[in-house]
């Protein structure tokens, strides 16, 4: 999987983003986290694909996806992805859609992040009340630009997952 998915753990390149096809706009954000285990420990190997819309809800230009990839920090575990925040599509509150894969799990993991001032949509609605803060990405309150949103594997927080 490193070798096609997160070539610059392999000393083939390092770039900072793989694949990325990312929109631009007026509102640049830049979100970090951290994949963490069952154990509170955080996953060393991770990559997460983020898709989303632009700013005006559109999901591709000239027939192309938005999409970007991410590796973790194999020392610290943290990831990173500096996009735009997306527009709403249809009734849908503006999210990205992610997919985590790292060893030991076996099928790619799907699931969201929100943004608290916008969250609410039918998938929200869906969830018990408190499991939806799981999906919610924490907005830095010195800059509204900056949004943290961590995911948890297993445990007590465990960050809701769909069956896609």
């Amino acid at each position: 999987m490193h070798i096609g998915l997160m070539p610059q753990d392999c000393g083939v390149s390092k770039p900072a983003q793989l694949g990325a096809l990312r929109p631009t706009g007026t509102q640049p954000i830049e979100i970090t986290g951290t994949v963490w285990d069952g154990d509170g420990a955080p996953v060393k190997d991770v990559l997460i694909e983020v898709w989303q819309a632009d700013e005006q809800g559109q999901t591709t230009t000239d027939g192309h996806a938005y999409w970007q990839r991410v590796a973790s920090d194999f020392e610290t575990g943290k990831w990173q992805i500096n996009t735009v925040k997306p527009g709403t599509i249809g009734n849908a509150a503006p999210h990205l859609t992610l997919w985590i894969v790292a060893r030991g799990v076996n099928i790619g993991l799907h699931t969201r992040l929100y943004f608290p001032d916008d969250a609410l949509d039918a998938v929200l609605q869906s969830l018990p009340v408190d499991r939806r803060a799981t999906l919610l990405a924490q907005q830095d309150g010195n800059n509204p630009a900056r949004y943290t949103f961590n995911i948890h594997l297993q445990g007590d927080k465990e960050t809701v997952f769909f069956d896609v």
